[in-house]
């Protein structure tokens, strides 16, 4: 936890800026290590953001102390990440395929992501990126892909969740807007959006509440009468 919520501190980190496509593949590993390893800053950020501290009461769990040395090859931590995260979420995946087989609505990614990445063949391999990093069998579940390298604005930016909107010809209020990320929430909730939180383990309760908004069974093990799958 204390490596996940270090990834996030603030909006022109090295993971930020590689989301937005503003550095290489190579000088985002050399960065990256670099500032998930510089413990005076890390700390400093977390006893002011006390995020780490929340995390381990909100879990039962005694905070243990802040580390005084880290040594992150940030290479080796973005692949183990990068290949640990190729797979669909089984209850995320059918309440796209139910939703999108009513033709009431449309699908859209809002995506922190880095499509635009120049990347050799044997990182890509070691990424676990073989079909890229937004392979086409991921962009054809939606009707949109806005991707956060291409666009150059990532979440929480409200112009990135704006931009989408005007893509597709909608107003916030119109939109259901789910994620796993606090921040990313608060701000789609400020624009108007409503919203719901995808708990780590926790897709089937986010995806049973977006059926009692939509009034859709997204959620059955049988295909409904509307469904394509």
């Amino acid at each position: 936890m204390y490596i996940d919520t270090s990834v996030e501190r603030g909006s022109q980190g090295a993971w930020q800026k590689f989301e937005r496509g503003e550095i290489p593949l190579f000088e985002f590993y050399e960065s990256f290590g670099r500032e998930l390893s510089d413990t005076t800053n890390g700390n400093l950020w977390h006893v002011e953001e006390i995020l780490y501290s929340r995390y381990c009461k909100r879990k039962g769990l005694e905070v243990p102390p802040l580390p005084k040395t880290l040594n992150v090859n940030g290479r080796e931590l973005f692949g183990m990440m990068m290949r640990g995260s190729n797979t669909y979420d089984p209850h995320i995946l059918q309440a796209i395929h139910r939703i999108r087989a009513t033709g009431r609505y449309k699908i859209i990614a809002l995506t922190n992501n880095f499509a635009k990445a120049d990347v050799p063949p044997e990182e890509a391999k070691f990424l676990g990126w073989a079909d890229g990093a937004t392979p086409n069998h991921l962009r054809t579940l939606f009707d949109d892909f806005c991707d956060s390298s291409t666009l150059k604005m990532r979440k929480p930016e409200p112009g990135f969740y704006l931009l989408a909107c005007e893509r597709n010809g909608i107003q916030p209020g119109q939109a259901v807007f789910l994620d796993d990320i606090g921040m990313n929430l608060k701000a789609a909730k400020a624009l108007g959006m409503h919203t719901i939180h995808v708990a780590i383990g926790q897709t089937l309760a986010a995806v049973k509440i977006l059926e009692s908004k939509l009034g859709i069974d997204l959620t059955s093990t049988e295909p409904t009468a509307t469904s394509k799958l």
